[in-house]
């Protein structure tokens, strides 16, 4: 059996801002490092053995912290940073809210059907999460903590329970929302559980 905890970054700069980051590279804010810190704490009951991140600021200083408290170091792989959302990356929600109302709302409902400006290529993203799945899944260890962007984490998910990708917007997760996608044999993954929150409900 293995299993595939998926945990989005904690809040990050342009979180708190309502900023699309995308490829943009911030850094966690105060309540980030805190939630960082609860989600290490709740992935204790479960015996992690290896910790990868995306190379991106925000996903790899939250996966740091869970690293401190499980005692394990990170390793840092490209292939699980966030989808690159173009020319939309960097523009507030207040903006887009006003401005392309109706081309958010059909790129949330048919993402592959309808992609923003210059976004990444669905079939790019897609092969590069492919990958990594792939290499995670070769692994001898069987209990493995991925912390990345609420993009590549749902698009794992998408991926390894053949949800198809044009879903990955219906799996959202909260910062540091965790999920457990559990594999037996040659089977496609299960999901255990989604965008897990528990841990934070001590600082809502």
């Amino acid at each position: 059996m293995k299993n595939i905890f998926l945990i989005r970054h904690g809040q990050s700069e342009y979180n708190a801002k309502k900023i699309i980051q995308g490829h943009i590279d911030t850094a966690l804010t105060p309540l980030g490092f805190v939630q960082a810190r609860l989600a290490g704490e709740a992935l204790k009951k479960y015996n992690i053995q290896k910790i990868f991140s995306s190379d991106l600021r925000r996903a790899y200083q939250t996966a740091t912290v869970i690293g401190d408290v499980l005692d394990l170091e990170v390793e840092v792989d490209k292939r699980i940073r966030e989808m690159h959302f173009g020319e939309w990356e960097g523009r507030t929600y207040e903006h887009i809210y006003a401005n392309n109302y109706e081309d958010f709302q059909n790129w949330l409902k048919s993402p592959v059907a309808c992609p923003l400006p210059s976004q990444e290529d669905i079939n790019d993203f897609t092969n590069r999460l492919n990958s990594f799945l792939n290499y995670i899944l070769s692994l001898e260890e069987q209990n493995i903590a991925v912390v990345g962007h609420g993009g590549s984490i749902q698009g794992i998910i998408c991926l390894a329970c053949e949800l198809g990708i044009e879903n990955i917007w219906g799996l959202m997760h909260n910062n540091t929302g965790i999920s457990k996608i559990e594999y037996v044999g040659n089977k496609c993954g299960e999901i255990k559980f989604l965008n897990d929150s528990e841990h934070l409900d001590i600082i809502m």
